[in-house]
């Protein structure tokens, strides 16, 4: 095969993109991420378009520029959160917002039409392109109100789901699939609503040699729960602190350390000092902090949605190490956690260090799909010619 070059882009949603790029450079494959802007977890990526302190429109005239001149120095472009590096959105207005709408719609309108031109542009290149969800870039809220009893869309606030973004992701999805030789989703949830041929692929986010575990269950000291939310509704965390002040107010002792808005790098050291995590109630599966956690070896109390798990290998079902946790069963589930031998928990922290290894190796998981990119331009040659 050819040397190729690759692209991973237009964010760094979990650190995914970043460290399968990584693996890849591992596996000799020359391969980049970039970024379009930086969130506060600050995951290392090898280029960022918009520098701290530059305006929107430096950010607008560097988009632009990527996509007609950087785009085409790659052979296999791989796009994640469900999107490109246009980053289109859906317009819904906000009541009493009429004069910000209308810049807000001129916006996303704007990024549409870019978005449009981008993927023609990359069709017009013959491109070899892929693309990864990994959540709410495909997860709609109709679709999982009228098929998951239990399910994000009915905590959120109104707006987090609506009519217009659940359009625009279907809209989305099948202008994706039109050019994408391969669709990926980190989350099995999500193949309900994306293209038939699109295929789970596990979080690849965690190099194993820079997560050593540490088994902390057996100290002499109350349990420490860590739970971390991007979003509390998301992820149920009012119901998650109320059933542990209800188990305190009974004489359980503990200590709960909560982890908001720190970067990737303060947080991991919290992460350390647990000894077991309460991950979410609503999304069905685990997420991307699960498996770093994991990797810890630390336990994680999770909803697994049994639905879904058709979309996974049926080893991977089988070797699933997680106490189950429902919205309500949630009281009961952390009394059983405070009550468990400390030597089961850490048992079950030593499963689940392992079953990141066999499941979540990012070198693994890029090999798979280093062959998913060569096949890909092995066919598109085939046709080209």
């Amino acid at each position: 095969m050819k040397m190729y070059k690759v692209l991973h882009a237009p964010s760094s949603v979990g650190g995914n993109p970043q460290v399968l790029s990584r693996a890849l450079q591992a596996l000799g494959v020359d391969s980049c991420s970039l970024v379009v802007s930086q969130n506060y977890l600050a995951y290392q990526a090898d280029k960022v378009l918009q520098l701290p302190g530059e305006s929107l429109l430096v950010r607008e005239v560097k988009r632009v520029w990527s996509i007609l001149f950087y785009l085409p120095r790659f052979d296999v472009i791989h796009y994640n959160a469900g999107t490109t590096l246009a980053s289109a959105y859906a317009f819904s207005p906000r009541p009493g917002r009429r004069g910000r709408d209308l810049l807000r719609r001129c916006y996303a309108a704007y990024l549409r039409a870019l978005q449009r031109f981008e993927i023609a542009y990359v069709r017009y290149l013959g491109k070899t392109v892929l693309v990864t969800y990994q959540g709410d870039d495909a997860r709609q809220g109709d679709y999982s109100l009228e098929n998951f009893p239990i399910n994000i869309a009915s905590q959120v606030d109104e707006g987090y789901y609506c009519a217009a973004s659940d359009a625009f992701k279907r809209y989305s999805i099948r202008m994706l699939a039109s050019v994408a030789s391969q669709i990926y989703s980190v989350n099995p949830d999500l193949l309900h609503v994306l293209p038939e041929g699109a295929r789970f692929t596990p979080y690849s986010h965690v190099f194993l040699d820079d997560w050593k575990p540490l088994f902390t269950q057996c100290m002499d000291r109350p349990l420490r729960i860590v739970h971390a939310p991007s979003n509390r509704k998301v992820k149920g965390s009012q119901l998650i602190i109320e059933a542990l002040e209800a188990l305190r107010g009974q004489g359980f002792e503990f200590e709960l350390l909560l982890v908001e808005g720190m970067s990737n790098a303060e947080a991991r050291k919290v992460y350390e000092s647990a000894d077991v995590l309460v991950d979410q109630l609503f999304a069905g599966w685990y997420g991307g902090l699960a498996v770093e956690l994991m990797a810890l070896g630390k336990p994680v109390l999770v909803y697994i949605r049994d639905e879904d798990l058709g979309f996974i290998p049926a080893q991977m079902k089988a070797d699933l190490p997680f106490l189950q946790i429902t919205p309500t069963t949630v009281e009961q589930a952390l009394r059983d956690l405070l009550l468990m031998p400390r030597e089961h928990l850490l048992a079950l922290g030593k499963r689940s260090r392992a079953f990141v290894e066999n499941w979540h190796d990012p070198l693994n998981i890029a090999r798979d799909i280093k062959r998913d990119y060569e096949r890909a331009m092995h066919l598109l040659d085939q046709v080209k010619q």
